[in-house]
């Protein structure tokens, strides 16, 4: 269920009941008995109206709250990893019908953002961006081209998995931002050259080889109209049954 469309549906028919509620008292002002209504609805309404609009207000417009439930950002974004997304960073959106009515910036390459998937926009996808509207995006031997520009990529040493083989840990440039990512020395991977269309992004995932992202058509090019924020801060860490790891509380998302 969409989650936007019942927080708005729950404050509208609070607000409303509180607001007939309001001009009733007024209406009856010169009576004696002109108290507020001891009706349990509107009791209710009265007391969540506030906090519904403010969650409304802060998670339409402001921040979202996302949890990671996959590995598909390794190294940058663990499973558990709880997140704050930066909703208003690109442009201020309806709740509900997506529609932009402010525009503040563009996303730029590098960022990690969250989006509706295309194919599918009830399901949120993470990932970063590698492509800008009008780019072609090369991806061979495990090497990224952009615009037939081979992209700087550093290798940076082995890293032991419990659940695969050994991975390389290596850090690449994108744009203003340097970012760390894993790829898998004999996975074949997805390769392939891509044009990405005006009003459109590319997507790919830090765990380059286990990455379910533009390269594949179950995700495909990005609409600009599904852009739901950027990821900007870690703000707690916990895959049950294991324990919470605290030290990645607060952590700033590059």
């Amino acid at each position: 269920m969409d989650f936007s469309l019942i927080l708005v549906i729950l404050t509208t028919v609070s607000g409303v009941i509180w607001g007939i509620e309001v001009l009733y008292r007024r209406v009856r002002q010169s009576e004696e008995h002109s108290s507020p209504s001891n009706n349990l609805v509107v009791e209710y309404s009265r007391s969540f109206f506030p906090v519904l609009l403010l969650v409304l207000v802060v998670r339409s417009f402001l921040f979202e709250p996302f949890r990671i439930p996959s590995s598909s950002m390794v190294p940058t974004l663990l499973v558990g990893d709880f997140i704050f997304v930066n909703k208003f960073i690109y442009g201020l959106r309806l709740p509900v019908l997506h529609n932009k009515f402010v525009d503040i910036g563009r996303p730029e390459r590098g960022d990690v953002m969250v989006f509706r998937l295309p194919s599918d926009p009830s399901v949120n996808y993470i990932k970063r961006l590698v492509g800008l509207p009008g780019d072609t995006i090369d991806y061979k031997n495990k090497r990224l081209f952009i615009n037939g520009q081979l992209v700087a990529l550093q290798r940076k040493g082995e890293v032991a998995r419990k659940d695969g083989p050994r991975a390389i840990l290596a850090s690449e440039v994108l744009g203003d931002v340097t970012h760390d990512l894993w790829l898998e020395p004999f996975s074949l991977g997805r390769e392939g050259r891509y044009k990405v269309p005006e009003g459109h992004y590319f997507m790919m995932g830090d765990n380059r080889d286990n990455s379910q992202d533009s390269r594949f058509p179950q995700v495909g090019f990005v609409p600009e109209g599904n852009v739901v924020g950027k990821a900007v801060r870690i703000w707690m860490n916990w895959d049950f049954p294991a324990t919470p790891q605290w030290a990645r509380i607060a952590t700033k998302i590059q």
